[in-house]
């Protein structure tokens, strides 16, 4: 019998630092105005820290067929992903289009996915999860960030992205994998400490957003599309694929549990700093966040039932 204990252990800790982050807000210790500091301290700080610090996997030359299938289907999630991206929301108003198409791209695989993947997969499934989350992380901190960029032209917007402190980070981490160097064991307990602050102030932010707006436009038609193509649609159409093309069940229920991962919470913070509807995006994470408590559990049993 598969243990879920884990999962629902993570649920409720990230509801709880975002209860913590309302409590703060209503009771006037944190205020509004600080909002756009504790998102400017986690875009520019505690979130390149967590990048450069995540490509820390040694490729094993024995596992190397099975990171490379892991790789490839991630790769063709993402460019699925930003086809539905692009196409998808088109009738949007722009700051919830912005949100929508970076919500669609940038799921919780790496905060939530990892529990996930050794959860239900043990070892081997946290390291091929890792794998999986290097074209996430390079579509997120790439087309994630053009979603919310403009310019007045592509040159400027792509000069935009280059220079953002996640994209510099992740080009710091790509390096490191591919050269296979260590930090420092300074340099390393830097990042590890500061990156680990990024999801509870993430939370936090979303319970000030929350205090302020409450929870009354959180069951919207429109929210709850969204879920469902978030924690239905897209993992559906992986299981699908991965079925016709006969990929082994581990590499397949990983693919598929990690596409049906709830909206990314920095999907919040990028909205804030970059005029996106902060409150929708909040709305949407929230949503689908208390939405995968129910949804996850079903994903586990049907992998367990279609593919052994």
């Amino acid at each position: 019998m598969l243990e879920l204990g884990p999962l629902f252990r993570l649920q409720f800790m990230m509801f709880a630092e975002m209860a913590a982050g309302c409590i703060l807000c209503k009771t006037g210790i944190l205020k509004p105005s600080d909002r756009k500091v504790l998102s400017s301290l986690v875009v520019n700080l505690c979130l390149p820290c967590s990048i450069a610090g995540a490509f820390s996997m040694k490729m094993d030359a024995g596992l190397a067929k099975q990171f490379l299938t892991i790789l490839i289907i991630s790769c063709l999630i993402q460019v699925m992903c930003s086809f539905v991206a692009s196409h998808a929301y088109n009738h949007e108003e722009p700051a919830v289009k912005k949100v929508l198409q970076y919500s669609t791209v940038c799921s919780n695989s790496g905060f939530l996915g990892n529990a996930v993947a050794e959860c239900v997969y043990g070892t081997m499934g946290l390291a091929l999860g890792q794998i999986y989350l290097i074209p996430v992380r390079i579509v997120m901190w790439s087309a994630g960030i053009s979603y919310f960029t403009e310019g007045s032209s592509k040159k400027e917007v792509a000069f935009r992205i280059l220079k953002h402190p996640c994209i510099i980070a992740m080009e710091i981490g790509l390096l490191r994998m591919l050269l296979q160097v260590d930090y420092p064991a300074p340099i390393e307990s830097v990042l590890t400490s500061l990156g680990r602050c990024s999801t509870p102030l993430i939370m936090v932010f979303l319970g000030m957003i929350l205090a302020e707006t409450g929870f009354g436009n959180v069951l919207t038609k429109r929210n709850i599309s969204f879920s469902v193509i978030r924690l239905v649609i897209l993992p559906g159409i992986v299981l699908a694929a991965c079925s016709l093309a006969h990929i082994d069940p581990l590499s397949a229920g990983l693919a598929v549990l990690l596409t049906a991962m709830p909206a990314g919470s920095t999907a919040a913070v990028m909205a804030e700093q970059y005029n996106g509807d902060v409150e929708f995006a909040a709305n949407c994470i929230v949503l689908t966040t208390l939405l995968s408590i129910a949804v996850l559990p079903v994903w586990v049993i049907l992998l367990q039932t279609i593919l052994g």
